[in-house]
């Protein structure tokens, strides 16, 4: 071969076939017998062939590749091991299909346009998009490239309850925040104060309602208001015989943003409103730390003042003192399961799925 890069030709001479032949069986078409198959697939291991993509892209109207967008900055994405497992649970998949991963993020409105223009290049196949706000354009924007996409977490754009065949994956998050306010609960706590993430994303939203219905029905007091709350199922609302009524305590709810610094800023706002407070909710293991350092810097013991509850479960949970009681969710098992959902719908199969949402359990440590 001179040094060269082997060609079809060369890969047809050596198995004795027609070029046709050959372009068929690597790109994956139909209507070959398998002895002729099996002829050339050894030509192509004997000579080394790679497959020029472009020229494949040509014949299959594929190109081998997904976009992976997160909706915010490149700051938040390297810095947040939450992106960090669900990446490598999409990588793993995409990779074992041989489809390569093009990431894609938004550090402000300006890039939209962008990402934009890439999607409706044809530059990839699909994508799989997460950490999406509530007025975020991405969406729409799959939508006008024809795009088949995949969602991580519950889609919270108006209208998105009612849209046919939107496929997401998502793990219970009010079931979850219900399962570490009931722990609190039952280990005696009752003025419960709640870091909420930001209530533009529907993993906050449903972290908070969780919050709110265990109050509600295990008789502790917490933060409140209706709007916030508000789930597919409509805005939540107290029950059972608790004196938590849904408006009484709105001390006990501070906003964060998924961030260390956010949880510090929150835990300060609730200790200055209610500084009778004896446990915390946060609604990532992220701000839970930073909720930890307020704590301590206002003289607070964990958990002997103060208890503390995270959701994640990501390393960040073992690290902290005391080690962090939180909500575990398989954040890598949901990446790898979004990216074979993706496949498998690029495949052919998209009617025969649905979303996916995972059941999350409590790991008790020794914050709460």
């Amino acid at each position: 071969m001179s040094g060269n890069r082997p060609t079809l030709e060369a890969v047809a001479a050596r198995a004795g076939v027609s070029r046709a032949t050959v372009s068929r069986v690597v790109n994956g078409g139909a209507g070959v017998r398998e002895s002729l198959r099996e002829r050339v697939h050894r030509a192509v291991a004997e000579l080394g062939y790679v497959p020029n993509q472009a020229a494949r892209t040509l014949v299959t109207r594929r190109t081998g590749a997904v976009a992976v967008v997160i909706a915010e900055p490149e700051s938040r994405v390297f810095a947040d091991p939450f992106f960090a497992r669900q990446l490598r649970g999409i990588s793993g998949a995409l990779a074992a299909a041989d489809t390569q991963l093009v990431l894609l993020y938004v550090a402000d409105r300006e890039d939209y346009p962008r990402i934009g223009r890439f999607l409706s290049g044809g530059h990839v196949d699909g994508a799989l998009m997460f950490s999406l706000h509530r007025d975020d354009p991405l969406p729409g924007m799959a939508a006008a490239a024809g795009l088949p996409v995949v969602y991580g977490g519950r889609p919270g754009w108006p209208g998105a309850a009612g849209e046919r065949g939107l496929l997401y994956v998502d793990t219970d998050n009010r079931a979850g925040a219900e399962l570490a306010v009931r722990h609190l609960l039952e280990r005696g706590r009752r003025r419960i104060g709640h870091i909420a993430g930001p209530l533009d994303q529907t993993s906050a939203v449903d972290r908070l309602a969780g919050y709110r219905a265990a109050l509600a029905e295990g008789g502790g007091t917490g933060g409140g208001g209706t709007d916030d709350g508000a789930t597919e199922g409509g805005p939540v609302r107290a029950g059972g015989g608790g004196p938590y009524d849904g408006g009484r305590h709105p001390e006990l709810v501070a906003e964060g943003d998924f961030t260390p610094a956010g949880g510090e800023r929150a835990m300060a706002e609730l200790l200055a409103r209610a500084p009778d407070l004896d446990a915390v909710f946060a609604a990532s293991d992220l701000m839970a730390t930073g909720a930890l350092r307020t704590l301590r810097a206002h003289g607070r013991r964990v958990p002997a003042d103060v208890a503390v509850v995270g959701y994640d479960d990501l390393e960040p949970a073992t690290w902290t003192e005391p080690p962090l009681t939180t909500v575990h969710q398989d954040v890598e098992g949901m990446g790898g399961v979004m990216a074979r959902m993706l496949l498998t719908n690029l495949g052919g199969g998209q009617g025969h799925q649905e979303p996916v949402v995972t059941t999350p359990r409590l790991v008790v440590r020794e914050s709460g």
